[in-house]
């Protein structure tokens, strides 16, 4: 009987792992096409066959505790093209990962806001120990939304981080991640370095 049970146990946990990776691996596909349809998109046809991805690692989906800073005031975040945007910060969120505490600092846009489609966007620009290496040097980037956080909860999955736009191209306004979201450690998971000549 312990040996079903425990057959069991590992049955149910491997397809846990290849549903999460097939979800992960949909979600990506879906990230390529959006390259194809947007307009403004520095990448065309068969640029998205080098976008590289680190293998999905439930590792880096952290369930996070979650604090709204209603109270913080709007600044202006510079981008690598020189010019600022307007942002505010939304909260922050705190969580745990190869036994460290870390925090990050989530945002609005608030040009974004003036947008209905928009107004529940949250915004996470981050750097870590990958950056420069393995990684996209300017730090890449993680969108939510305000009813992602539940009872002062928030999942944040770095497998879906991306890079901005300026990892591909020049003439993007793409945010600088702040000093408080350069997080001590490496996050091997989402996008990795573009693996063509930067246009």
């Amino acid at each position: 009987m312990k040996y079903i049970l425990t057959a069991l146990l590992f049955c149910t946990s491997n397809l846990y792992a290849q549903t999460y990776t097939d979800s992960i691996n949909k979600f990506r596909q879906h990230y390529k096409q959006e390259f194809i349809t947007d307009e403004r998109s520095p990448l065309k046809g068969n640029d998205t066959a080098f976008l590289r991805f680190f293998a999905p690692d439930k590792k880096y989906r952290v369930i996070a505790d979650f604090s709204v800073t209603p109270s913080s005031e709007i600044f202006e975040m510079p981008t690598y093209s020189g010019k600022t945007k307007k942002f505010k910060q939304y909260g922050v969120a705190r969580f745990i990962i190869n036994d460290t505490i870390l925090s990050l600092s989530v945002y609005q846009n608030q040009k974004l806001l003036e947008d209905p489609k928009y107004k529940n966007h949250l915004f996470i620009p981050f750097t870590d120990g990958t950056s420069y290496s393995e990684t996209y040097a300017g730090g890449r980037y993680i969108d939510m939304e305000t009813t992602d956080v539940v009872n002062g909860k928030i999942t944040i999955d770095f497998n879906k981080c991306y890079n901005p736009y300026c990892a591909y191209a020049d003439g993007y306004n793409c945010p600088v991640p702040p000093v408080e979201n350069r997080l001590p450690i490496s996050i091997r998971a989402g996008e990795k370095i573009f693996g063509k000549e930067h246009k």
